[in-house]
C-alpha cells in the first residue's frame, strides 16, 4: 500500500538515497530539495514523503509559490517538484501509485487548489508516459530546463 504524508525529519534517513547519473539529470534528491526549501524560506513549499507499507520510499515537494506561474496562469495551482523514488524500491509501481494518491492528498490539505502543474524533461520518456497514464495532459507547451527542453503538463482537480 502506498500513502503520502507531509515530510518529517524522522523520514530523512530512508530518503537519503543517491540517484543514478541519468535520474540526477531530471530530478533532485530529497536532501537537495529540502535545502532549497530552507534557503528560499517562502513558507509556500511543502515536502511530502511517499510510503510503501509504512517504509519511506520516495519524496516530492508541492510548491505554491510564484515559480508555478512559469507553467500556468492559474493562481490556484500547485507545482509538483523533485519527485523521486528510492532506487532500491523502483520498478514496483510506487511512483504510479503515489501519483494517483496525490490528487486526494492535495484536495484534503489544500482545499483551494484546483490544478497540479509540472515540467518533465523531453528525454525522460518513462516519467512523461507515467504522467500521461495517471491523467496529466500536455498541450505541446515547452520550456528550457536545466537538462534541456521540458514538456509542461497539468492535471485539473
Amino acid at each position: 500500500m502506498v500513502s503520502l504524508r507531509f515530510f518529517k525529519h524522522d523520514d530523512f534517513p530512508e530518503l537519503n538515497y543517491v540517484l543514478d547519473e541519468i535520474q540526477a539529470q531530471y530530478t533532485s534528491t530529497a536532501e537537495f530539495a529540502l535545502q532549497r526549501i530552507k534557503d528560499r524560506n517562502t513558507n509556500q513549499e511543502f515536502p511530502v514523503t511517499i510510503f510503501e507499507n509504512e517504509k519511506s520510499a520516495g519524496f516530492f515537494t508541492l510548491d505554491f509559490g510564484e515559480d508555478k506561474l512559469d507553467l500556468t496562469d492559474n493562481m490556484h495551482s500547485v507545482l509538483l517538484r523533485s519527485l523521486s523514488i528510492n532506487p532500491q524500491m523502483q520498478g514496483r509501481g510506487i511512483g504510479k501509485l503515489a501519483m494517483t494518491e496525490i490528487d486526494s492528498f492535495i484536495q484534503e490539505h489544500f482545499k483551494n487548489c484546483n490544478e497540479i502543474v509540472l515540467a518533465v524533461n523531453q528525454n525522460n520518456v518513462s516519467a512523461y508516459n507515467l504522467y500521461l497514464k495517471v491523467g496529466y495532459q500536455c498541450d505541446g507547451k515547452t520550456r528550457m530546463g536545466r537538462s534541456g527542453p521540458q514538456f509542461l503538463m497539468y492535471k485539473k482537480l
